[in-house]
């Protein structure tokens, strides 16, 4: 049975089995350790929450869905999925566009709506990401969001193509269940909030697997000194890549280190990089969407530090907005914007790789170890035992 906090299993008890259950949110959720807080080292000073948030007016929401055990039942479960959304500007995204720019490492994956912002250069309305068979009814539910609540105009002409990513969750969740519904992704953008974010089996991240332990959603941040204009990047992860051998945190061969129990070691695909890995980017820093793309181009130096080589199997797609310039997206007059130098640009690189690499060590700390369907079951990355790696190599940082 999924191992689940005593929250979780209490609502996994009142859910009807055949049924996805959307497991609440916790008003005031344990704190669980984060990467940090087991003695591993970073580079960079985080921001009050590491988190995505720390750009002030980003939000974060998740619906989590987890029901049923044992055999695969297509359509009836076990279910072990989710939606996570990001709010750039808060309930304001789907009016006041951000700066954006994209970038695939690999493109094994899909994030909808990209070619708009490659051509326009926004981003309008909140990024969404699901499981992969999840995408469209995801990118509907935000249209439907957004005709709902009159946006932007709920009697002339307008169209969207909002931005929907994925990961593949089918070794621990009934992908071909279809249970991702419109009203989850509806919830993930009317709860999304500021401050402290869920991590792990959370969201989008509820079925996901990371270099073969358990993996999900992460995320971490960085503040830059004033003589660096005092910005802040945030980054968020839904991390489903890699292999055990290949693992490595804080310069240290974990993965290698720590051998057993990993997931897939009865697929066909054992020995091959499969998943995926999405990541979003978000900065105040006023940066134009050539700058962005340059800024989601070094998310791949941070996954590179934890040992990823972006295998064939795996789609690995960034994206990257920011929250300055707001009107910018105005159609009615000549807009005057502010643009950081190339030249001061380096900083929110080096912010950059610092966060991605943290955000998917947080993800991996974070989760729980979960048994999905047909018994296959993921082990958390185990705390005691990296603490023990840490100190073998004399890195542990407490």
């Amino acid at each position: 049975m999924t191992r689940l906090s005593s929250f979780r299993f209490l609502a996994f008890l009142f859910c009807s089995l055949p049924v996805a259950c959307v497991v609440p949110a916790q008003q005031n959720p344990p704190a669980k350790p984060r990467a940090r807080d087991l003695g591993v080292p970073f580079d960079g000073t985080p921001g009050p929450f590491n988190a995505i948030t720390d750009v002030a007016g980003v939000l974060v929401g998740h619906t989590t869905l987890i029901s049923g055990e044992g055999k695969l039942e297509v359509g009836k479960g076990p279910v072990r999925t989710g939606v996570t959304a990001v709010l750039p500007r808060g309930k304001d995204s789907m009016n006041n566009p951000v700066f954006a720019g994209w970038w695939s490492l690999n493109g094994n994956g899909e994030m909808t709506g990209t070619t708009w912002v490659e051509e326009s250069g926004f981003l309008e309305g909140p990024v969404m990401i699901t499981n992969t068979h999840s995408v469209g009814v995801v990118r509907d539910a935000v249209i439907q969001w957004r005709v709902t609540h009159g946006q932007p105009d709920p009697t002339g002409y307008w169209w969207s193509l909002p931005v929907v990513a994925e990961t593949w969750d089918g070794w621990l969740n009934d992908i071909n269940g279809f249970h991702v519904k419109p009203e989850h992704a509806f919830h993930a953008i009317d709860s999304a909030a500021a401050g402290p974010v869920q991590e792990g089996n959370v969201g989008g991240g509820t079925g996901m697997i990371c270099n073969e332990f358990k993996g999900g959603i992460g995320t971490s941040s960085r503040k830059l000194d004033e003589k660096s204009g005092g910005y802040t990047v945030g980054v968020l992860v839904q991390c489903n890549y890699g292999v055990r051998p290949n693992l490595r945190i804080a310069g240290v061969p974990v993965g290698r280190e720590i051998p057993e129990e990993p997931a897939y070691a009865s697929a066909s695909f054992s020995e091959l990089d499969r998943g995926s890995i999405i990541v979003v980017v978000a900065t105040d820093a006023p940066l134009v969407s050539h700058q962005l793309k340059r800024l989601s181009r070094r998310v791949s130096l941070g996954l590179g530090r934890n040992g990823s080589i972006s295998g064939n199997g795996s789609g690995d797609i960034f994206i990257a907005f920011s929250t300055a310039n707001p009107g910018a997206a105005a159609a009615d007059h000549v807009v005057n914007l502010k643009m950081l130098p190339n030249d001061k640009i380096e900083p929110l690189f080096a912010a950059t790789v610092q966060a991605t690499e943290e955000a998917v060590i947080n993800a991996m700390v974070a989760a729980e170890t979960m048994t999905g369907i047909n018994d296959h079951k993921v082990i958390a990355l185990p705390h005691d035992k990296l603490r023990a790696v840490l100190k073998k190599y004399n890195r542990l940082s407490k």
